[in-house]
């Protein structure tokens, strides 16, 4: 049987417990009780992402959470998604650069059955895993590239900002959606090998929260996963480190049909699970967090040169997080007037810092979307697996609520003063096609300004649809 620990809750916790076991192949198992809904949330992170992959043989991972849904030994074709949504469950999975995740919200009493899915796709999925799946998924992948990148307003954005971000070479210098060229030539043979290498026991975290009896939990994962054999042939993932600042600005100029000008730029940041890079995270919601923000203010409500302004934090474990700048133009208005007004406004925030006011009204933003996350069943089984797989410890995710509130004025403004500065940013800029007129309106709905760094890190989908 598993061993583990007796749940005491932290400091800083709010009450929250969380008791970790290892079964003998290796899988982490971490468990939190909250009897509060007769609902579970299971949530099992893959500690592989986009940052694992070689070159030409990109999205590997992206097209694998999808392979993932297309039936295993016992579950055939979109067996998983039918099995649970008729159980009144969901499900979906995710691909970022650092993990692939997987989860499920039961109803308690169908807590086993979904246990039991994820156990037979980690040990069986080879099975049913062929050429009529593969291309089926692939063809998915493809139309979703065109649909959410290719062929959307901005959707270039992303990917080109990563690649300029992180030089050539680097792990996260591709986004995990990958390049058309690489899709195409991924073969079945690549897809079972990536299996084999990545999708053991051994590299994975399983979460399980909510209403559940944590010894009739940890028996079912015993049943069900125990059996399954562990793999030692993982590589280590390629090294992520850079330079605090990119020590020069980059930038790229791009004439599409978008409705309006956009001025978007990523600025180097300090890494995750890190205090500065808390810091950093309140640095941009004091600057770009919703409509009270420094920036918001200025560009659109006080100069109405802009219709949208966001500054949001991606953030990165294994390699320098970003701030991601994201501003659709009003009118005629032409973006270096909208990066002179930036620009002001971060060079006085890095001289001045935030207000006590500013501070205090980040601060309870920033402890809202951690409570938010900390308050379902679904978002902390996926902030115990996060924690478990980069940091090696999901207690963390318990008291991440305290650290933030914890961060001084002084090193908002320090991490602002070194780190957003003209000569440490990736600058894009959208230019409407020659004859187009920009939509202001449009603009705004086709942007993501406050969510950007949000939805970037996700390659979110439901995989068999």
């Amino acid at each position: 049987m598993p061993m583990g620990h007796t749940a005491t809750a932290q400091a800083g916790s709010g009450g929250l417990t969380a008791t970790e076991h290892r079964l003998a192949n290796g899988l982490r198992v971490v468990l939190s009780e909250d009897h509060l809904t007769p609902v579970a949330a299971v949530c099992l992170w893959y500690d592989v992402g986009s940052r694992h992959e070689v070159k030409g043989r990109t999205g590997l991972a992206h097209l694998f959470e999808h392979l993932m849904f297309q039936g295993s030994a016992q579950v055939k074709g979109n067996g998983h998604f039918e099995l649970v949504q008729g159980a009144g469950g969901s499900l979906n999975g995710t691909t970022s650069f650092e993990r692939t995740n997987y989860f499920e919200t039961m109803p308690t009493h169908e807590l086993e059955l979904a246990l039991w899915l994820e156990a037979d796709r980690m040990g069986s999925l080879l099975a049913a895993l062929d050429d009529e799946s593969m291309e089926n998924q692939r063809d998915v992948v493809k139309n979703e590239r065109r649909q959410r990148y290719d062929n959307v307003p901005y959707g270039t954005a992303f990917e080109k900002l990563t690649a300029l971000a992180y030089p050539e070479g680097h792990p996260y210098h591709h986004t995990p959606i990958g390049s058309m060229a690489d899709l195409d030539a991924a073969t079945l043979e690549d897809a079972r090998a990536f299996f084999r290498t990545y999708y053991a026991p051994n590299n994975a975290v399983l979460s399980v929260v909510g209403d559940i009896d944590p010894e009739q939990t940890l028996a079912w994962v015993e049943k069900y996963f125990g059996s399954i054999p562990g793999h030692d042939g993982k590589p280590a993932p390629r090294d992520g480190s850079l330079p605090e600042t990119i020590g020069e600005q980059l930038r790229e100029v791009v004439e599409e049909e978008v409705p309006a000008r956009a001025l978007m730029a990523a600025y180097r940041l300090p890494h995750d699970g890190t205090r500065a890079c808390d810091a950093a995270d309140l640095a941009l919601t004091v600057l770009g967090g919703g409509e009270s923000s420094r920036l918001y203010n200025r560009l659109v409500r006080r100069d109405r040169t802009a219709v949208a302004a966001g500054f949001g934090l991606l953030r990165l474990a294994g390699a320098p997080s970003l701030g991601w700048l994201d501003v659709k133009t009003s009118g005629d208005v032409e973006v270096p007037v909208i990066e002179t007004a930036i620009d002001e406004e971060l060079a006085r925030f890095a001289d001045e810092g935030p207000t006590p006011e500013e501070m205090e009204r980040a601060q309870a933003q920033l402890e809202r979307e951690w409570l938010d996350r900390l308050g379902t069943v679904a978002g902390r089984a996926d902030e115990l697996c996060r924690y478990a797989v980069l940091f090696g410890d999901p207690q963390l995710a318990l008291t991440a609520v305290q650290r933030v509130l914890e961060i001084t004025a002084e090193e908002v403004q320090e991490v602002a003063k070194a780190r957003l500065r003209p000569d440490n940013r990736a600058v894009l800029v959208y230019e409407p096609v020659a004859g187009e007129t920009g939509d202001a309106e449009t603009a705004e709905d086709a942007g993501t300004t406050d969510d950007t760094a949000a939805a970037a890190t996700d390659e979110n989908e439901e995989a068999a649809k």
